[in-house]
């Protein structure tokens, strides 16, 4: 009875009369703050203590086993990794029908990742922990490197043909073709949360902020007026409902074909002008490097003891990078099991680059671009940290940077929309039993989803899909880290190949020049 009594604590409060909640929202709030809230609390010398949550105690160990495990792959093949990936990038490359390429199921993880959070939460990860919060959140992104690797790799070797015979793989998938029966059950939560997730991360949210930027804009410019807000909310709805019913109707190598060419774009256009603010202020690069070293590990010193401490720096900034990028989540394998690859290490080397460009170089340009101007302890939150930043640090109107940051905002929104029906129908796919006549269906309910997106309230919305994002990374890492000796053998194979290849590539060139200086030695006779 005495537990019974605790229970009920826990999901509805001790307190159930607090004014203006029902039942449902406490249990919603208490299940959010167990996964994203402080679940337990390190002590610290001289008192206090240092609050983790529970996503973060997971997914920051699980880094640092496969960074051990893969003996540093991260580094060590970095610059290989980045050779596949850039190589894919100008090499022409057909798809299998079905599939899509390797760069495309990057492009297409990276749909989703590269989000808002990439504007908006690095911006309030600085304006908590401070210049140093940007360490860390490499820290987190050197791991989550090693992390993502080894779960691609798992998806690209437990992969199946669905009944069209695409390419399907995933966290369900290495849970079922890899674990015994007992632990099927994991994949199912899997693909259920993935399901529930996709309607507030990768649908309401989404074309929320879109309706939100470009209303914002055009009450900027005095386009229109307040009054018309509802008016214009409905007209972006039926756009961004046709455009998105346009590119996912046409399956996956639709999105895949778009993915590869819009993501590189919008992260090239968000990068310029972020780049631009740093160029610009050149000369306070040193100090502002000086001060993200400096803060990491003596925040007071450069926040003047108004922001932070050490830990809160850290947290914070690890916490922004794990969420950034996704590593561990689950959701990046799922489109990498669909590329068309013959080896896992390549395709897990490949989606490995993915963390790199989301964390260490878009989040780095956001941060560097608030801290070089100082907007991030000035009293705003969010977008308009970043706004102001992009205001102080172009020599362009005021006006105009706020639109270059409005369209950023609308491409990586949208991209997230395409990226994240992918998952979901993946997950639902798994649940279904492969039947394509639910999967369709349910495609075109997304699309109806997308269109009322502007008149939802979402702020409930992403509380609840954060509970379902982070339930996602739960039988994910458990699978991943069970299955570790996978990612080791996959590994030792692939780099074995490598070096084999190098090798024979070795002995042809020598071969070619002996041969050479042969046909030299015979002409000069």
């Amino acid at each position: 009875m005495h537990n019974r009594i605790k229970l009920h604590a826990f999901f509805f409060g001790k307190n159930n009369e607090r004014k203006g909640k029902s039942m449902i929202v406490q249990l919603i709030e208490n299940i959010y703050q167990f996964l994203w809230g402080e679940w337990i609390h390190v002590p610290l010398p001289g008192g206090g203590s240092l609050g983790l949550s529970l996503l973060i105690i997971l997914l920051l160990p699980a880094g640092i086993v496969f960074t051990i495990k893969t003996k540093f792959l991260q580094i060590r093949k970095f610059p290989y990794a980045m050779k596949e990936t850039l190589g894919r990038v100008f090499k022409k490359q057909d798809a299998s029908d079905g599939s899509m390429t390797p760069f495309q199921a990057v492009c297409t993880a990276l749909a989703s990742t590269v989000g808002t959070g990439n504007i908006a939460g690095v911006a309030g990860a600085i304006a908590i922990g401070g210049p140093g919060a940007v360490f860390w959140m490499w820290i987190s992104a050197i791991l989550g490197m090693c992390t993502k690797f080894s779960e691609v790799t798992l998806a690209v070797h437990f992969r199946e043909r669905n009944q069209e015979g695409d390419y399907v793989g995933g966290p369900m998938y290495y849970i079922k073709n890899g674990l015994s029966k007992n632990w099927h059950f994991l994949a199912v939560l899997f693909s259920a949360f993935g399901v529930l997730t996709v309607f507030g991360t990768g649908n309401a949210t989404q074309v929320n902020t879109i309706t939100t930027a470009i209303n914002s804009a055009l009450l900027n410019f005095h386009v229109i007026s307040q009054s018309s807000v509802g008016t214009t909310n409905l007209i972006i709805g039926i756009i961004v409902a046709i455009l998105v019913a346009l590119i996912l109707l046409g399956g996956i190598k639709r999105i895949g074909h778009v993915a590869e060419r819009l993501v590189p774009f919008m992260a090239f256009i968000y990068i310029f002008f972020a780049l631009g603010v740093v160029v610009l202020n050149i000369d306070q690069l040193p100090a502002v490097f000086g001060s993200i070293i400096n803060g990491a590990f003596h925040p007071a010193s450069v926040t003047g003891g108004i922001v932070g401490s050490f830990f809160m720096s850290m947290k914070k900034g690890v916490a922004r990078g794990i969420f950034s990028n996704e590593a561990g989540l689950g959701s990046a394998p799922i489109a990498a099991a669909a590329a068309n690859s013959d080896s896992p290490a390549q395709q897990g080397l490949i989606s490995m680059t993915g963390t790199v460009i989301d964390t260490i170089i878009i989040c780095t340009m956001t941060g560097l671009a608030i801290t070089i101007t100082g907007t991030w302890n000035i009293g705003l939150q969010g977008v308009a940290v970043t706004t102001a930043a992009f205001q102080q640090g172009l020599p362009v109107p005021a006006k105009v940077s706020a639109f270059v940051l409005m369209m950023c905002l609308v491409f990586f929104a949208f991209t997230t929309i395409l990226g994240w029906d992918y998952y979901s129908e993946k997950c639902l796919e798994y649940l279904v039993g492969g039947r394509q006549k639910v999967v369709k269906g349910y495609r075109w309910l997304y699309i109806v989803c997308v269109f009322i997106g502007p008149f939802m309230t979402v702020s409930a919305v992403w509380k609840i899909a954060d509970i379902f994002n982070g339930l996602m990374a739960i039988p994910n890492l458990i699978a991943i880290v069970a299955l570790s000796g996978v990612v080791v053998a996959e590994t030792r194979k692939y780099m074995e190949q490598v070096a084999q290849g190098e090798r024979a590539g070795a002995k042809k060139k020598a071969k070619g020049m002996e041969n050479a200086q042969e046909s030299e030695v015979v002409s000069n006779e």
